[in-house]
């Protein structure tokens, strides 16, 4: 019984693939080198409704343009640029 059971889940899993799509960094592939605190537009497409820095993993952003990123991101609060909250 054990083993019939096993059989039935690995034939649902074998027909049903996952298909992920593979995520790669907008700034590699556009040949941005730096990340432009004044570009607001660009900035805001990393940032949630909360106005928080949005993680790599849902992103898809390397890891060195994800440092130059959150970087160009607090700078530009800083300068009023973009809010600290949604508010």
């Amino acid at each position: 019984m054990r083993e019939a059971q096993l059989l039935f889940t690995i034939c649902i899993m074998e027909n049903t693939p996952a298909i992920k799509k593979v995520k790669t960094c907008h700034f590699c592939e556009n040949n941005l080198r730096e990340v432009d605190y004044k570009n607001v537009g660009l900035l805001n497409r990393f940032i949630n409704f909360h106005r928080q820095i949005l993680p790599r993993k849902r992103t898809g952003v390397c890891s060195w343009h994800q440092r130059k990123l959150s970087s160009a991101v607090k700078r530009a609060r800083i300068m009023a640029l973009i809010g600290f909250t949604h508010k």
